[in-house]
C-alpha cells in the first residue's frame, strides 16, 4: 500500500505550433524544438505516463488505476478521469471545440467528452486567447463560418499571468502565441478543428477541418461561465479556489513555510509550478520541485507540505 506521494514521468507531444519554453522554464528534456504538450498526469491511452517510485514503480498511471483502484478511494469509472498538461504555444493553437459526454460516447465511442481550464503560468505582452463566439444563433454561426469571418466571429481576450479561465465542452476556444498555460481536463483527446489559419502539415496539405461535428457541439450563444475566485490562508499554505464544477475542482496553492495537515480524499493531483519543499508523511520526507508531477493516493490519511513554492492541484468531482 502506498504511504507516498506517486510521482509520474511526463510525456510529451510535439505539435505544428509547439517551441522550447518546456525547457527553458522546467529544464525538461524536450524531444524537439516544437515541443507543445506537456502531459504531467495522465492515464489516457495516447499518452500514459510511467510512475516513478514506490511498489508500482514501472507500471503506467493506467495500470493503476486499473488494478489497484484502492489507491483512488475505489473511484468508479474504466478510464482515469481527468489529465493535466503543460502548453506552450509559440504559435496560434488552432479555434477549436470538444464534445460533451453524450456526444463523445454515441459519436466517438470514447467514454469522456473534454471540459477543460486553464491557469495562465507566462505569457509575452499583448499575448490573447479566443474564448467564444458572438454569433446570436445557430443559422448565423454556420454563415459567418462558411464566409469566414473570423474577425467579426470570435472573441479574443488580452491574457496575463494568473489569469485563469474555464473552457466548457461547447465553447468555441484557442490559445494564442507566446503562452504557457497548465490545463485541468477530462481525460480526452477529442478536438473539433473549425479553423487552423489555412496552415498545413507535414504532408503540405492543409490540416483537416472537422466542421460539422464543430456545429454540432457549439454552444450557441456563447456564455461566460459565472466563477469567483476565493482565497483563504492555513499556516504557511494559501489556497485559491479557480474553479469547482461536475468534473474537478482546481486550486491554485502557494507554499511559504510549513502547512497544516492536507487531506487527500479520494486522491489529489498536484503539479509544482515553481519552487521546492518537501511533503512530510509520518516521519518520512519526500522532495519535490519545480516541474514535477504527483498524486497523492487515498491510501495517504493526511500530509504536510513545507518549503517555498507554487502548484496547482486538482480533485475529480465524480
Amino acid at each position: 500500500m502506498y504511504k507516498e506521494p506517486i510521482f509520474l514521468h511526463p510525456e510529451f507531444k510535439e505539435r505544428i505550433w509547439g517551441g522550447t519554453k518546456l525547457k527553458k522554464i522546467f529544464n525538461y528534456d524536450i524531444p524537439s524544438d516544437t515541443t507543445g504538450e506537456c502531459w504531467g498526469i495522465s492515464g489516457h491511452a495516447n499518452g500514459p505516463n510511467t510512475i516513478l517510485n514506490g511498489p508500482l514503480s514501472g507500471k503506467t498511471l493506467a495500470e493503476a488505476w486499473e488494478q489497484h483502484r484502492e489507491l483512488f478511494g475505489n473511484e468508479e469509472g474504466e478510464e482515469f478521469p481527468l489529465l493535466v498538461k503543460i502548453l506552450d504555444s509559440k504559435k496560434d493553437l488552432s479555434v477549436q471545440v470538444h464534445p460533451d459526454d453524450q456526444y463523445a460516447r454515441e459519436v466517438e465511442n470514447q467514454n469522456y467528452g473534454k471540459t477543460e481550464c486553464w491557469y495562465v503560468i507566462d505569457c509575452e505582452e499583448e499575448s490573447e486567447i479566443i474564448f467564444g463566439h458572438h454569433a446570436k444563433n445557430k443559422e448565423e454561426l454556420t454563415s459567418m463560418i462558411d464566409r469566414g469571418q473570423w474577425d467579426s466571429l470570435l472573441r479574443r481576450i488580452p491574457v496575463q499571468p494568473g489569469d485563469f479561465f474555464y473552457v466548457p465542452s461547447g465553447t468555441i476556444h484557442a490559445i494564442g502565441e507566446g503562452i504557457q498555460i497548465l490545463e485541468t481536463q477530462q481525460s480526452s483527446d477529442i478536438t473539433y478543428r473549425v479553423y487552423d489559419y489555412d496552415r498545413t502539415g507535414a504532408d503540405g496539405q492543409k490540416r483537416e477541418l472537422h466542421l460539422e461535428r464543430s456545429l454540432d457541439v457549439t454552444t450557441v450563444p456563447h456564455l461566460d461561465p459565472d466563477l469567483t475566485r476565493e482565497s483563504y490562508l492555513e499556516a504557511g499554505l494559501r489556497f485559491e479556489k479557480l474553479v469547482g464544477e461536475k468534473y474537478f475542482t482546481v486550486h491554485h496553492w502557494d507554499l511559504d513555510g510549513k502547512s497544516n495537515d492536507l487531506i487527500p480524499g479520494k486522491y489529489t493531483l498536484v503539479s509544482v509550478l515553481d519552487g521546492e519543499g518537501l511533503v512530510h508523511i509520518g516521519s518520512e520526507d519526500f522532495s519535490f520541485k519545480k516541474g514535477d508531477h504527483f498524486i497523492m493516493p487515498a491510501t495517504v490519511a493526511h500530509f504536510k507540505m513545507s518549503g517555498k513554492a507554487k502548484m496547482i492541484s486538482s480533485r475529480s468531482n465524480k
